[in-house]
This record gives C-alpha cells, structure tokens and sequence, in this order.
C-alpha cells in the first residue's frame, strides 16, 4: 500500500529482483507508478479490501491509518501485515549492510555509499529515498534517468528514516550517522501516525539504540555531540574535516562547480577526491562514502573517479536547466541546517544566489520559522511561497510571512512573499540574467517553478 511513495517503490522493485511477484496500490497514480507497470509491477489506482485476495504479504506505509479498510480486510484474511521498517530490518540482516541514518543528508550519502562502491566493483544493492541517475535508465517524473534501488549481489546499502519510529529496532554490519538535530519532532499527539517523535530525547535515544546494535559506526566527527551517541561502542570510526578523525578530509578547494580534497586514514594519504557538487556538507558526504568502501576492501582509486563523477540523486541540488545564462537548481532542504547547507553552496558558485523556499508543514514552520529566516539571510534574493501543508491542518497564525517579514526585520532588502507562485515565475523569467543562480527549495511542490523556468529556456 502506497507503492507510489518514493520508499516503497524501491522495496517493490527489490523484491520483485529477488524473485517475489509484487504488486501494490496508491491513492495518486504517477510516472513513478507507471514505471512501476512497465517494470511490471502490477499497480491499481485506489485502495480496496479486495486487493488482499492472494496476497500472502501486506507491507503498508506508516502514512496509512492502522484501521484503513484494506489492512483491516488483510487482517480478517490473515494476511501478514508487515510494516515498512519491519521489512527493512529483515532485508538489512540477511547480508552485509550499511545503514544510513541521520537528520540530515541521509539520501545523498545512502546514493554516494553505493555509487563508489559501484565505482569500486563491489556490485551493491541500495535501497536509497531518491532517484539516483545511476541506478538505472528509468524514466520519472523529474525528467532525470534512474531508480531508487539497485540491484547487486554485494553489500546492501539502505537509508534509514528516522522519523518511522521503529528504525532503531533495525540492525545492520555498519551504521552511518551523519548527524542529529530536532527534526521529526512533536505533533504526535492523538494520531495514529508514526510521522513524529513526542520528544527530541526519545528520537535521540533511538539513534544511539541503532547504532549501539550495529557491529560498527562510522560517524561524523565535525557534528558536535555526536560522539556522546556511541560511547562504549567497540568498533567505532569517525569521519570528517576534524583533526584525529579516522577518515580525514584536508586540503579542502571549493570551486564554482564542486570541492576537490585529499583524503586521509589515520594520517595516511590514501588519494584526492572530488565531488562536484557544491557546500562543505557535500564533501562529508563523500568521504563517508569513501571510508565504507575502503572499510569494505574496495580500491581508493576507482571509487573517487565514481564519485567525482556523480552528479546527486534526483531533487538533491539537481540541475533543471538555465535560462537566460542564469542556472537553475532544484534542492530538497526543507529544514533550517538543509537551508543554510544549500545556500552555502549557492555561494559557493559564485553568482548572485537567487532563493525560492516553501515552507513544508505548518508545524515544522510553527517550530522553526526563525531559524529559517536566518537560514536564508545569506541569499541575496528570497521569493517565499504558500506552506507546503503535507496532509496537515493548518495552525491558526502559522503562515509562511512569518518568514518574509522577520527576513525584513533583519535587514534582508530582497525577501518577498508570493501567494501565487505563478507570479513568482513570472518575475524571474523576467528578471533572470547571466551570473544568476536560482534554487527552489522545500518538500513540496517548488520543484515544479524550476521546471517552469527551465521550460522557457531557448
């Protein structure tokens, strides 16, 4: 149920390579699901009760109420009912598996993990919450090639999302931690979703329940606190810029296009790097992705020539285009620490840094819409949109001017609020020009005002 989502698609398309016949259904038919078909994964448009018949296995979604009709027809049936994490955890212990988990960057280190072991040979399966260009030629909405899972017979990469809460019950070889702040937190209240956490210290004792059971961590040294989460364990690693890390970015060059950097184990060179994607976060990202494939015995070579290469998962700082010299980019960042990263990467290209950001969730701005206006005061232009309100109700007050007008309030002289994004595109189409760069932002639909943009492109 719900095999149009970005997460269970992937779990469709890996079972059904293992063997499994797979079909699935989804309240909004899409690209994605007519891949799906294609595939030939069986996809039917709706739920009903009368899809569990010869089904042995129900994997439902955490956004379904546990009393939806179809589970309840399952359970009648005594069909399995198998949540998503609970099929994940099964996958992650069958083989040799590397586990993602953070607040923040979790799809596109998931997508760098196995695109330089791919580089490596070491033939990964990945399991990866975007589309990434080099698992496969599949078309999808976004206009990019690819898929979010990929087929190997060697190590199996997953990202693990913390905000289901049965993530920390999941045990895998190797445990990535990239960070961990607040997000995913409060509004749980009453519901029947396991979409938040009632409190920032419960998520965070779930994160160190994860990677206490993983036979080793690897984690970010440069994320202050993050070593409190492990300690005792036997067998963990760092990576980071930070003096003493056991993976080691130095000499550290940014460039308008992407950062090349050497990389050191225990103070041994083991070669240079690139990634050609911008901001200081990128370059973390992939030096996790090289210290598990020198962890796994893959060749330092071959997997950073892969990485130098990639160009990021679908909606992760994707390129859609220019349009009058001015280049456009579509990114995912939707919280204050994901903001902050993708502007500092807009500036780090060196054109005038052209923002539009949409506010995702009432509660999430509710909760943050401070630290998203700071977040933004580096860009020297801001274009807000309506909160994108993700199935929520809205909140009396809560309203993405909260943004806009505290922007102004801290002396930002180009922050406006557009209620219609087709005025928005209209003012940028009219007033792009060479040196510009143009980044929509957020969980929501703003991905479509890059495409609209680009659309017009001669």
């Amino acid at each position: 149920m719900g095999i149009g989502g970005i997460g269970l698609s992937a779990f469709a398309r890996l079972l059904k390579a293992r063997g499994y016949l797979v079909s699935g259904c989804d309240e909004h038919l899409s690209e994605l699901t007519a891949q799906l078909e294609r595939e030939g994964i069986a996809v039917a448009h709706c739920h009903d009760p009368s899809h569990v018949q010869g089904v042995n296995v129900l994997i439902a979604s955490e956004a379904v109420s546990k009393n939806h009709p179809e589970l309840e027809a399952a359970r009648q049936a005594e069909v399995e009912v198998r949540p998503r994490m609970a099929l994940l955890k099964e996958l992650l212990s069958a083989s040799p598996s590397i586990g993602v988990v953070g607040t923040h960057g979790k799809t596109t280190t998931t997508s760098m993990i196995a695109v330089a072991l791919m580089g490596a040979g070491l033939d990964p399966a990945a399991l990866v919450g975007g589309i990434v260009p080099e698992f496969g030629p599949q078309k999808t909405g976004t206009g990019q090639g690819g898929s979010n899972a990929r087929i190997g017979a060697g190590p199996f990469v997953a990202e693990v999302d913390e905000s289901d809460r049965n993530f920390q019950y999941a045990v895998c070889q190797t445990a990535v931690f990239t960070n961990a702040e607040d997000d995913h937190v409060g509004g749980a209240e009453g519901s029947e979703l396991a979409t938040y956490w009632p409190s920032v210290e419960e998520q965070h004792a779930a994160f160190a329940r994860f990677v206490a059971q993983a036979e080793r961590v690897l984690y970010c040294a440069d994320w202050p606190g993050l070593d409190s989460f492990v300690v005792g364990h036997p067998d963990a690693l760092t990576y980071g810029a930070s003096e003493g890390s056991t993976y080691r970015a130095v000499n550290i060059r940014p460039d308008e296009s992407g950062t090349t950097f050497d990389v050191e184990r225990r103070g041994e060179r083991l070669g240079e790097a690139r990634v050609g994607l911008p901001g200081t976060h990128n370059v973390l990202n992939a030096l996790a992705a090289l210290a598990v494939t020198d962890l796994y015995g893959g060749a330092f070579g071959p997997a950073a020539a892969a990485l130098a290469a990639f160009r990021g998962p679908g909606r992760r700082w994707q390129h859609i285009g220019t349009l009058k010299g001015a280049l456009i980019v579509d990114d995912y960042a939707h919280n204050a620490t994901k903001v902050a990263a993708a502007v500092q990467a807009a500036r780090q290209t060196g054109r005038r840094v052209r923002v539009v950001f949409q506010p995702h969730r009432y509660l999430r701005t509710q909760q943050s819409w401070p630290r998203l206006a700071e977040s933004l005061m580096s860009a020297d232009e801001v274009l807000i949109l309506d909160i994108a309100a993700a199935s929520e109700v809205p909140i009396e007050g809560i309203h993405a001017t909260l943004i806009s007008e505290r922007l102004r309030e801290n002396g930002h002289k180009a922050a406006r609020y557009y209620p219609r994004r087709e005025d928005a595109v209209a003012y940028l189409r009219g007033s792009a020009r060479p040196g510009d760069i143009i980044v929509t932002m957020g969980a929501g639909d703003v991905w479509k005002v890059a495409r609209e943009l680009a659309k017009d492109a001669p």
